[in-house]
């Protein structure tokens, strides 16, 4: 639950900052980028719990790097007056990645990732 948590709040405020950064990645309304992060987030905690293990981290980097990278481009897509380019989304995807590696690393690291047996 704790990542989560790191998730809902890390992932909106990566894509706005990215919108801010990249000319490729364009919201007109503030509640854009939310929306793509909390589906990022939703999404990407569900891919942790089935996959994030100490022997899998990097294999579950590059699966969270690919479904941003959809996820950024498609979802734009129903928004509004949004205009994300593929490699927009790709530059965005990959900025994502490299705030989870080490949120991955941690989680692992602490034992948060563990199933229980009950």
């Amino acid at each position: 639950m704790t990542g989560f948590i790191m998730k809902i709040i890390l992932l909106p405020l990566v894509v706005a900052i990215c919108s801010g950064i990249f000319d490729s990645v364009d919201y007109v309304s503030w509640y854009q980028p939310i929306v793509v992060g909390v589906v990022l987030a939703i999404v990407g905690h569900f891919m942790e719990v089935m996959m994030l293990r100490r022997n899998t981290t990097v294999m579950t980097d590059i699966a969270d790097f690919i479904a941003a990278a959809i996820l950024v481009y498609f979802v734009s897509l129903f928004l509004d007056g949004a205009r994300v380019t593929l490699w927009g989304a790709i530059l965005t995807a990959l900025v994502i990645t490299l705030v989870e590696i080490p949120v991955h690393r941690w989680l692992v690291r602490s034992g948060r990732t563990e199933k229980s047996t009950a």
